[in-house]
């Protein structure tokens, strides 16, 4: 296996295409990326803007190049000597009728040659949640209607664009009122049919179409769908039902992905299922044009284990593995799974370690708890969240699962665990419990970290007032660990599957997609992978991390943004320095509150926006702020008026506090726009003057933080990678904005300029972090082994600044590296207007007698020879710039 030295994430879509990507295939070597990490390159549901809706997994999207396109960008890859690690979706595909596998299910049934390939219940009819309301309403309103669609081959439902192929056993039905020959001939046609030969039954429907007056057949039809009871009783009919799309939560017969009914699961646990859904992805590793794979959501997987293994069988044993994989603190990675590690968000929590003040982020919590006016119990702020997605959003998963264990319990004489609200209520407290996205038990049973896992989270339950009933909660976990009558195993292997299936999505939707909007002390640490109750942050936390990080996943990617990412990096490091001075954003933001006081609107449910909403609005301001932006610039104040407005409409509704996706507030949400339109607005100016005063020296420590950030992830373990456009000033917000085209033309000309770290510009614009970015990773390039598998050496500083640095070494044999990095200058800055100078770090030092050897260091950025001594002077070491990477000559 060829190991990256480091990535570099493109979306395609929006823009990106495979020649546009091998445009910048020279760009990227130049600043030393060894391998290419691509979005989903497949034929995904039109209008796809991310490609993780795929809707053929065997053919490439022909709008990025199709199959001639990647051919090119493969050949200017291997012409650079850069590799190529693709992002495939096992999981799930677009539930939407151009996907050929679901369309088939949708028209045939159970009949379908593909009905076992996505996980769906067929003891019901398949709900096709995508109706704007109940079946009989949508019918009474006219909006569907009965055609023969021509380009389909098939007789439809028509609901505005979408034609919902109807049964061919039904077609009689439709069409025995109509006199007209092309009536007889497709009743004639479709009384033969058969599924396994359905393409041939389509083009000799599209053949018999050609041979009449189209026009005026689906007249016919129009008027026969206005016959007494005939739509639907022929709806009634279908192996499908259409439903509303609000219905979905609590009558799906089908797995989705998380909350979107778009998104159907597959049954890749299937062998057949596995061979034909990878059947090009394979081809392409074994091409040799892809090098590696990363595994989209595989906790969404019946069992990762299983799938993993059967994986690297196909591929060998050279290609590179990583799974999209969060991990909770103190969480690893199952050791039976052949990968390489994870994408790394893990890392992203690590890193804030050693640039949070603790104690700035108790003052900055204490001061959100007054504004709400309450105590946070964060604790029970994840119950209330967890419990809203077991009793809402995934309402069907939950009642199927309940329904499922409870006959169970009556199979086995369970007397209170038999009764349905008994048991259910066991159930919602083991969901809410659960630490862990998952646990990966088989069909035997768990594992024993598993069943360890479980007997720990039963324990807690038990110990609280609230506890369930005790007989049903035993049993659940007894059918969880395996622990039941050999005639239950096949149900209990199910119960299990399904429950794990079920936590993950639970979680997430929990806390990164409701909590982490509702409480917003420190919107920085609302990230991907971040813990949701309070933990102490320090540089023993942050060493004790990276050290197990070598241990364990060496291989895995250091992630800092990604294209789920709730905002860039750099916005997150700026935002990181709120705590080190957190009255002085606190006494601001009281009073900006004042200066946009006549921007408030009092409903009848409360002001708009309240208290908590305008903490998180400004603090969201003053990480996209950009550096060089004036507070009365109107055009370019607009544009970020266009970013900032869809951020905070998200976040309101991914809250479902006052609004929510499902039934939109619309008069609270108009009143918050506005208020943001205000903040922005001509009026406003005062307001933005005082903002800029204020935050221009956060901006000034938040770069620093960037190039801090920076260097951590080019040198400490793991592999780095660098998402589209992060290699400079990286300040987005969440999906869609971080998924915008970079402007490449600048990149590729900053790449080629040299960067003065005495600017401060050269910091603010990320022109240094590039050419920082550009110099380790050559360094990585010509030193691989020591990055992969170097020890990793905590290093402190001693003295009044000792506090300020965060150090470590890696070393492997007699080589060494030394990366010493700033932190917590936000005072300084704001006392002397720019960056820390050599005099800041007087009497602080740096100890290395860690570190064996002889041989001096080389100061990668300065050239200068540093000696082994056993105390390095930090003012001496920053004399140049406040930073130093140090390699053993």
């Amino acid at each position: 296996m060829t190991i990256p030295t480091s990535t570099y994430r493109i979306q395609f879509r929006n823009g990106m295409t495979f020649d546009k990507a091998a445009e910048l295939v020279p760009y990227l070597n130049s600043m030393g990326i060894s391998h290419l990490y691509a979005s989903p390159i497949f034929t995904a549901a039109k209008g796809s803007t991310h490609g993780y809706d795929v809707a053929d997994a065997n053919e490439i999207e022909p709008e990025l190049g199709g199959r001639e396109g990647f051919d090119r960008l493969s050949t200017q890859l291997k012409q650079e000597g850069l590799g190529l690690i693709l992002d495939i979706v096992p999981n799930h595909m677009a539930s939407g009728l151009e996907n050929r596998w679901w369309r088939s299910i949708v028209e045939w049934g159970k009949d379908s040659r593909y009905h076992h390939f996505f996980d769906v219940n067929w003891m019901r009819r398949l709900t096709l949640p995508f109706l704007g309301d109940d079946f009989d309403k949508v019918l009474a309103d006219g909006d569907i209607t009965l055609l023969l669609d021509t380009e389909a081959g098939c007789l439809a439902f028509g609901y505005f664009e979408s034609h919902y192929p109807l049964s061919p056993a039904t077609y009689a039905m439709a069409l025995g009122s109509i006199e007209h020959p092309l009536a007889d001939q497709l009743i004639a046609l479709a009384r033969d049919a058969r599924a396994e030969a359905e393409e041939d039954f389509h083009d000799r429907v599209r053949e018999l179409a050609r041979q009449h007056d189209m026009d005026a057949f689906n007249r016919e039809l129009a008027q026969a769908a206005h016959g007494p009871g005939l739509m639907s009783s022929l709806h009634e009919a279908q192996p499908y039902r259409l439903m509303s799309w609000r219905d979905a939560p609590r009558d799906l017969s089908y797995r989705r992905f998380f909350e979107i009914t778009g998104l159907a699961g597959l049954r890749v646990e299937e062998e057949e299922v596995f061979l034909e859904s990878h059947r090009l992805i394979l081809d392409l590793v074994r091409s040799g044009q892809v090098d590696g794979l990363r595994i989209d959501h595989v906790d969404g997987l019946a069992n990762p284990g299983d799938y993993l293994a059967r994986l690297r069988e196909e591929v060998g044993p050279k290609c590179i593995l990583l799974v999209e994989k969060i991990l909770a603190h103190g969480e690893h990675l199952p050791q039976k799974w052949p990968i390489s590690g994870t994408t790394g968000y893990e890392f992203i929590a690590t890193v804030s370690d050693a640039l949070i003040e603790p104690e700035g982020l108790e003052q900055l919590r204490h001061t959100y708890a007054e504004l709400a006016g309450r105590e946070i119990d964060i604790e029970e702020e994840v119950r209330k969240a967890k419990g809203l997605m077991a009793d809402v959003n995934f309402e069907g998963e939950f009642s199927t699962l309940a329904m499922m264990g409870q006959e169970m319990a009556q199979g086995h004489g369970m007397v209170t665990a038999s009764d349905a609200e008994t048991f259910a209520r066991a159930l919602r407290e083991l969901l809410i419990a659960f630490p862990v996205y998952r646990t990966y038990g088989n069909k035997l049973g768990l594992e024993p970290a598993d069943r360890q896992r479980l007997t720990d989270i039963l324990t807690q339950i038990r110990s609280k007032p609230t506890a369930p009933d005790a007989e049903a909660l035993s049993f659940i976990a007894r059918i969880l660990a395996g622990d039941v009558n050999q005639e239950f195993d096949a149900k209990a292997a199910v119960f299990r599957t399904r429950f794990q299936q079920l936590t993950g999505p639970l979680m997430a939707k929990s806390i990164e997609d409701t909590l982490f909007y509702r409480i917003n002390p420190a919107i920085a640490l609302n990230e991907v992978g971040a813990e949701p109750l309070p933990r102490s942050f320090s540089l023993q936390n942050f060493h004790a991390d990276m050290k197990q990080r070598q241990a364990l996943q060496p291989e895995g990617l250091s992630a800092s943004s990604t294209h789920d990412t709730k905002r860039g990096e750099d916005a997150r490091a700026r935002l990181y320095t709120v705590t080190e001075e957190p009255e002085l954003f606190s006494q601001a933001f009281a009073e900006w509150q004042t200066m946009q006081k006549p921007a408030l609107v009092d409903l009848n449910d409360g002001p708009a926006p309240e208290p908590e909403v305008e903490w998180l609005i400004l603090q969201a301001l003053a990480g996209v702020w950009p550096h060089n932006l004036g507070a009365g610039e109107a055009e370019a104040l607009k544009a970020l008026e266009e970013r900032l407005l869809p951020y905070v409409e998200k976040s309101l509704r991914e809250a479902k506090l006052r609004t929510n996706w499902n039934g939109p507030n619309e008069g609270y949400e108009k009143a918050v726009g506005a208020y943001i339109r205000h903040l922005l607005s001509p009026e406003a100016l005062p307001f933005r003057e005082h903002f800029l005063r204020v935050m221009k020296p956060v901006f000034m420590a938040g770069a620093v933080n960037s190039i801090t950030q920076t260097l951590i992830k080019l040198t400490a373990p793991g592999v780095p990678d660098i998402y589209q456009g992060s290699e400079t000033m990286d300040l987005s917000l969440v999906d869609p904005d971080n998924r915008r085209m970079p402007d490449y033309a600048r990149l590729t000309r900053l790449l080629n300029e040299p960067a003065d770290p005495a600017t401060p510009e050269t910091w603010l614009n990320g022109h240094l972090k590039q050419q920082i970015i550009k110099a380790l990773l050559h360094v990585r390039r010509e030193n691989p082994d020591l990055f992969w598998h170097g020890e990793y050496i905590p290093l402190y500083a001693a003295g009044e600044k000792g506090s300020h640095v965060v150090a470590f070494a890696r070393r492997l044999g007699k080589q060494s590296l030394v990366t010493i990095a700033p932190r917590f200058v936000l005072e300084t800055i704001r006392e002397t207007g720019g960056l820390p100078q050599a005099s800041f770090w007087y009497g602080t030092s740096l100890t290395t007698r860690e570190l064996t050897g002889t041989t001096p260091f080389r100061n990668l950025f300065t050239g200068e020879t540093v000696e082994r001594d056993e105390r390095v002077s930090m003012e001496k070491l920053f004399s140049r710039q406040p930073f130093a990477v140090l390699l053993s000559t």
